[in-house]
């Protein structure tokens, strides 16, 4: 099928690394994608090639070109529409299709089937919400139908983007390419434990960091540039820690990473320090000890998120601290022992949620099963 995703980037890349994922794993499954995004300067680093068209059956699209009507003239109508997170479509790309179609009936099979991909979570909405029907009541696409598609944990959700070579490809990385990796990385590893991390501005940085300075048990942190950077080096100054790390800690600055990098990055450590969307499913199919910095929102939504995450996958006790004091939230927990963290117990609840997890159909052959019933 013909397939047209809208992505506009907000902040941080999830939302364009979530879409392009998407993308690429439709192409791979012998799909047409044209990838509408307003800025796709992510994807130089993320995927090398794509703006270049070499990605197979991905054509990265200006968004200002969804709104020419010339251009689009000359495009062949899709058969799917998807909005990333609810992004609206241009109304002149709408138009421009509508004017094509025979009839506004429900039944026209020109008619693209429209879906509004939303945002991941394991609250109880989503099963509710999945897959229903929103009507159009105006505009040039007056009478036809949206779907709100949400991805999830369960098998009443849209399920998870997961490629279908995923776990193959993790199966030949074993201790040997694990060293490998790390060396054609630039990492100076000598046996320690190694953890990445990719966060926004955790409330508990200094104390893991001092925490894992004091352990018994050496440690190398694999730093990811920007956010995570700034923050480590923010972090850094009030406790005279040097940018190398003191004690039993090492620090290591990560240039940019393709996804397919940054997958084995989480497949090589140890504990996993991730943030939004795109990477807490990358280090739930890992398979080792993760924890999850979640988007902070104004009105403390993002609690009830974390919340309904931990219930999902049936967090231990540790684990749950873990989580509300790294995301900054209010706790009566004695302080954590971060420099020891129970990662045994952590990486047995990882490895038996993941493997409930592959019980279920990933969101890309769920999302094509969707669309081929509508049609």
């Amino acid at each position: 099928m013909q397939w047209d995703i809208f992505c506009r980037v907000i902040d941080n890349f999830g939302d364009i690394g979530v879409c392009w994922r998407l993308a690429a794993d439709l192409g791979r499954r012998g799909h047409s994608v044209r990838l509408w995004v307003d800025d796709a300067s992510a994807l130089a680093w993320m995927a090398p090639g794509a703006l270049e068209g070499r990605w197979p059956g991905v054509q990265v699209r200006k968004w200002a070109d969804a709104q020419n009507p010339a251009l689009l003239q000359t495009l062949p109508p899709a058969d799917v529409w998807v909005e990333g997170f609810g992004c609206e479509i241009a109304i002149e790309f709408i138009a421009a299709h509508a004017a094509n179609t025979e009839t506004t009936g429900q039944n026209n099979s020109k008619i693209p089937v429209w879906i509004n991909l939303e945002y991941l979570s394991a609250e109880p909405y989503v099963e509710r919400c999945h897959a229903l029907p929103s009507p159009v009541m105006q505009g040039p696409a007056r009478g036809w139908t949206k779907h709100f598609y949400y991805p999830g944990f369960t098998p009443r959700t849209g399920g998870l983007l997961r490629e279908a070579d995923t776990l193959a490809r993790q199966a030949t990385f074993d201790a040997t390419a694990r060293a490998t990796w790390l060396v054609n990385h630039g990492i100076a590893w000598q046996g320690q434990r190694l953890i990445s991390l990719f966060c926004y501005e955790p409330a508990a940085l200094p104390t893991l960091l001092q925490g894992f300075a004091a352990s018994a048990t050496p440690s190398l942190l694999l730093i990811t540039p920007g956010r995570a950077q700034r923050a480590v080096q923010a972090a850094l100054a009030p406790l005279g820690m040097p940018a190398t790390g003191t004690g039993t800690l090492s620090l290591h600055t990560l240039p940019p990473l393709t996804q397919t990098a940054f997958d084995e990055l989480l497949w090589a450590c140890d504990l996993n320090l991730v943030r939004g969307e795109d990477s807490l499913v990358r280090a739930i199919w890992a398979g080792k000890p993760w924890l999850w910095h979640i988007y902070p929102q104004d009105d403390g939504a993002h609690a009830d998120k974390l919340h309904a995450l931990l219930d999902q996958m049936q967090a231990p006790a540790s684990l749950r601290a873990a989580h509300v004091a790294w995301n900054g939230l209010p706790s009566t927990d004695l302080a954590l022992p971060w420099g020891d963290l129970p990662l045994a117990e952590w990486s047995q609840t990882a490895r038996r949620w993941r493997h409930t997890l592959l019980q279920m159909n990933d969101l890309a052959t769920q999302l094509i099963g969707f669309v081929q019933k509508k049609r």
